[in-house]
């Protein structure tokens, strides 16, 4: 089977309702376009155009549902993603 590439905003698309459930539906749009910038810089570190599943829900525990925690937990992903997750689960733990 051929591989099918998936752009930015069909990606976007696919989020918007996990990021709706932690932002509402206000904040989610500029949540998105906030984690579309993240984008870049992961690619920019990692060389793959998005980071995993695992690494978005990390995130998305670490934001508290806030932009600056999704701020927060974008700089940490983008400077060692092994960090993003040792928080997250901390945090997945401590409640």
């Amino acid at each position: 089977m051929p591989f099918m590439a998936v752009g930015r905003a069909e990606r976007r698309r696919e989020r918007e309702p996990q990021f709706v459930a932690v932002f509402g539906e206000q904040q989610a749009p500029v949540a998105l376009d906030l984690f579309d910038l993240f984008e870049l810089a992961w690619h920019d570190c990692y060389g793959e155009i998005t980071p995993s599943p695992a690494v978005v829900d990390d995130m998305l525990t670490l934001s508290d549902g806030t932009l600056g925690g999704l701020v927060q937990a974008a700089l940490l992903a983008v400077t060692d993603w092994r960090d993003l997750r040792v928080a997250a689960d901390t945090k997945r733990n401590e409640a």
